[in-house]
């Protein structure tokens, strides 16, 4: 545990406190006051520091649910060491229903920030040296972007064995060891000693059961492995985890509308027909082939597509329908079960 007590936006919290504190940001210029809203609960035992972030693109809104679930599980009641669940870190973004921040900046790709850069680079900054510093491990929350899904999934540092373990622990089957962006929180915060999962599930401006529910479970899993909470034996299914090194989007050979034949979570096989583009006509001008075997990982929702672009977003696998197995178990495990996280315990 870092420090005792932790300090944050000016407030001390105490060992077996619970506090909501509002980190003040720049106000819109209607001269409305902003904040980030960060929740923090403290066990009276000791035990590794985690922050749980959502809404660094504020168009992402699954990862607000899944914070708001998570405070309220009877799951957490028992903590040890400390958990910082902030449910929105781009407030502006969610105001507006959009990924970015007013200056257009891309809060992701502006850290670790600065005291007197752009606005992105100030909220960063804030962020991190209030948040993310104090941590010893997080999560941090998204989905795809406007118009795309993802299955739910963790990215991060797979080579880290640490990060592996906690990856494994938070219990989805899709693995994917992801380079890190320049300017991400994850290369933030790995460069500051600090070991980061990135849980990518869902579709922006959107919640989804499905994606929801398994975020909480995983992170309430990842915390049972690091001792923050009891362990437990699990019920369901036994979900294999499976490691992804590469995976790569499958774009539209021509623009026109799509009708899609793959979905979330299928596994295909080289040569697989994916799609089909047509005319206004209906007549069909191009059919999107699968380059290899994998399992699709993401895929674009509307059918309107301009030759170029991404279409299907496949991760490739050893054994590619093994993992399009375990999909199937996961969604049995979290919509088939009879009560949620929030009622356990």
């Amino acid at each position: 545990m870092k420090g005792s007590p932790i300090t944050i936006g000016g407030q001390d919290v105490l060992p077996g406190e619970t506090k909501k504190i509002e980190l003040e940001m720049p106000p819109l210029y209607t001269a409305t006051n902003m904040s980030i809203p960060v929740f923090v609960k403290r066990g009276k035992r000791e035990g590794p520091t985690m922050f749980v972030s959502a809404a660094i693109h504020g168009d992402e809104l699954n990862g607000i649910e899944i914070v708001s679930r998570l405070i309220r599980s009877k799951s957490i009641t028992r903590l040890r060491g400390t958990l910082i669940a902030v449910p929105m870190v781009n407030v502006y973004g969610v105001l507006n229903q959009s990924r970015y921040l007013p200056d257009r900046r891309d809060l992701n790709r502006s850290f670790p920030g600065s005291k007197k850069g752009s606005l992105a680079g100030r909220l960063a900054n804030l962020f991190f040296k209030e948040v993310v510093s104090k941590c010893d491990v997080g999560i941090d929350l998204h989905t795809g972007a406007i118009h795309r899904s993802n299955l739910p999934q963790i990215r991060a540092d797979l080579d880290d064995e640490d990060v592996l373990e906690m990856a494994k622990a938070f219990g989805v089957p899709v693995l994917l060891n992801a380079e890190i962006r320049e300017g991400s929180l994850r290369e933030a915060a790995s460069e500051d000693g600090v070991k980061i999962l990135l849980y990518e599930a869902g579709q922006a401006l959107r919640y989804d059961e499905f994606s929801i529910r398994a975020g909480v479970r995983g992170i309430i899993n990842t915390m049972r492995h690091l001792g923050m909470l009891n362990k437990r034996q699990s019920k369901g299914h036994d979900i294999n985890r499976f490691i992804a090194r590469q995976s790569g989007w499958v774009r539209a050979p021509e623009s026109g509308f799509v009708t899609h034949l793959a979905q979330l979570g299928d596994h295909v096989s080289k040569g697989d027909r994916l799609a089909s583009v047509a005319d206004p006509y209906g007549n069909v001008v191009s059919t999107i082939l699968s380059p290899a075997d994998g399992v699709i990982i993401g895929k674009q929702n509307i059918p309107l597509t301009q030759e170029g672009e991404a279409i299907y977003h496949i991760a490739y696998f050893k054994e590619p329908d093994t993992v399009a197995e375990h999909v199937e178990l996961l969604q049995d495990n979290l919509i088939l079960g009879d009560q949620t996280v929030i009622e356990e315990e």
